[in-house]
């Protein structure tokens, strides 16, 4: 656990773990409770915003590269986490996408830093949505589509050409994966997925009300959510259960609620389960992929999570 600290505190500087965790989970409460109106009916805010208590839960795991965040390039709309260093693209290693959708579709992004963050330590791209002020005479702020979602994607596309772009021929666009939270699951990621040029798909803490609406998908799910106390659990059961086309793989962390542990610092427990997954199905890592295959696979092994598997 030492060692992890030191590794946290690398990654996103010297600011205490429980400052930025408490600074998380306000930022995170303005974001989704201004976007209520994107769950389904009868959900309380408590509902929404049960976590994985922090004391005594696994630490997000840092991958090998530090981490920044900037603006996309002549897009306002978009924030990108990536490696500082990107000397070791494509040569020694690849550089997937992967694009995400907030809780409540909301159109800022940021609340789930930690976590972008974290994957991107990993050797990924990742970017989610920022909000841009309406100028006079348009619509007020609005909430993320998919349509963001596969706009990043060809913006990334266009970045990797772009002459003089300080990420041309660095991004692996023939690897991309959407990925949401809740809201940003049923109505970005899995409507997202639905295009070519999406190969992975993660549906978190959320399912879509009609499972024939997965047919499709064309490439391995990932559906992971807080257990039974999240009120997503039956709907990713079913989800499961409908799903013979694609590999596909359910976790359901115990006691994790609906926000699971996206506040923790650098997203925690679900941070480490999603880089595997990232890790294995994208880049090959057999060792990641022991997270989730064979006999003894780490969270078939784990008293803490129930999961099932189909196709891998």
């Amino acid at each position: 656990m030492g060692d992890n600290r030191k590794k946290l505190k690398a990654l996103w500087g010297d600011r205490s773990m429980r400052h930025i965790s408490t600074s998380l989970s306000i930022l995170t409460f303005f974001l989704i409770s201004s976007c209520t109106s994107a769950q389904p009916p009868g959900i309380t805010m408590e509902m929404i915003m049960r976590t994985l208590p922090l004391e005594g839960a696994p630490l997000a795991e840092p991958g090998p590269y530090r981490v920044t965040q900037e603006a996309a390039f002549d897009n306002p709309g978009f924030i990108v986490f990536r490696p500082v260093d990107l000397g070791a693209f494509p040569q020694q290693d690849k550089m997937p996408l992967l694009v995400w959708g907030a809780g409540g579709c909301n159109i800022d992004g940021r609340s789930y830093g930690g976590i972008l963050s974290t994957i991107a330590s990993h050797g990924f791209i990742a970017m989610a949505t920022l909000p841009v002020e309406p100028e006079e005479g348009e619509e007020a702020r609005r909430n993320a589509t998919a349509d963001d979602m596969l706009n990043a994607i060809s913006w990334a596309e266009a970045e990797n050409a772009r002459d003089g772009s300080h990420l041309q021929g660095k991004i692996d666009v023939d690897q991309i994966s959407a990925m949401g939270v809740s809201c940003g699951g049923f109505r970005m990621a899995a409507v997202a997925g639905l295009d070519p040029r999406v190969d992975l798909v993660g549906i978190l803490n959320s399912g879509v009300a009609d499972a024939t609406e997965l047919a499709g998908l064309h490439g391995p799910i990932l559906l992971l959510n807080g257990g039974k106390v999240d009120f997503m659990y039956d709907t990713a059961r079913e989800n499961f259960e409908a799903i013979n086309h694609v590999p596909v793989f359910l976790g359901a962390r115990e006691n994790a609620g609906h926000s699971a542990t996206y506040p923790h610092p650098g997203g925690g427990e679900f941070a480490n389960v999603i880089s595997d997954w990232l890790m294995y199905q994208f880049k090959g890592d057999e060792d990641a992929g022991r997270t989730f295959k064979g006999a003894g696979c780490r969270l078939c092994t784990n008293p803490t999570w129930e999961t099932d598997a189909k196709g891998l």
